[in-house]
């Protein structure tokens, strides 16, 4: 299976030029061409194993799109930029970002440094695996499989379903969920986990009974009837 890998460049020569190089070092590659287009592809391509991200562009900066994306993935991120300066390259790693190359830079280096980068960052630990009654949960690659098929979910029904795998046979109350798996600063309503929630059931199918409703408090998930 392929790793999939988006780059993100408001120039199309140096676009095809990275494209060039990984697809022939045996990656999938999609693109984008400014920082808003990157989020767009992005979200829509949630299973991207890497992303390399140039600093320089219009609409949204490689910056602005590296913030977003941290907001609710963990996706590895090689950046590009022109410029050389310490503070640039130390503000890279503050926000997440696991590479950092400047231009100009030669494209073997280049598919060199996105090999280590994977290598490091999809090394899979028993802690990094969750399988309950044929859900097996991937947290580093955030792939599901239930009875061997991969399924769908998106970042918050993943992290919800994590949670609840993580904490079988406890009852969970909302306002823990929401602190949980929304974090803190989450000022929804309770009926968004009820939302995510149904979602996740019908995705797991006959397993969704699993996640029993607590009445009055929250959820459990239980294997047991």
């Amino acid at each position: 299976m392929k790793n999939k890998i988006l780059v993100v460049d408001d120039e199309q020569r140096m676009r095809k030029i990275v494209k060039d190089f990984l697809v022939n070092s045996g990656y999938e590659v999609i693109e984008a061409a400014d920082g808003e287009e990157a989020l767009d592809v992005y979200y829509k391509n949630t299973d991207v194993d890497l992303i390399i991200l140039d600093v320089m562009m219009p609409k949204l900066d490689g910056w602005d799109v590296c913030k977003q994306i941290r907001k609710d993935s963990k996706v590895p991120i090689i950046m590009l930029t022109a410029k050389t300066d310490e503070s640039d390259e130390l503000l890279g790693f503050k926000l997440g970002v696991d590479e950092y190359i400047s231009k100009p830079f030669s494209p073997k280096i280049l598919v060199a440094r996105v090999e280590a980068v994977l290598r490091r960052t999809q090394g899979v630990s028993s802690d990094d695996i969750l399988d309950k009654a044929g859900i097996i949960m991937n947290k580093l690659t955030h792939v599901v499989t239930i009875d061997g098929k991969t399924t769908e979910f998106s970042f918050k029904e993943f992290e919800l379903l994590a949670y609840f795998l993580e904490n079988e046979g406890i009852a969970l109350s909302r306002e823990k969920i929401l602190n949980n798996v929304w974090n803190y600063d989450y000022y929804g309503e309770d009926r968004t986990i009820d939302t995510h929630v149904k979602k996740i059931r019908s995705k797991l199918g006959e397993k969704g009974k699993y996640i029993k409703t607590i009445w009055g408090i929250g959820y459990k998930f239980e294997t047991v009837d």
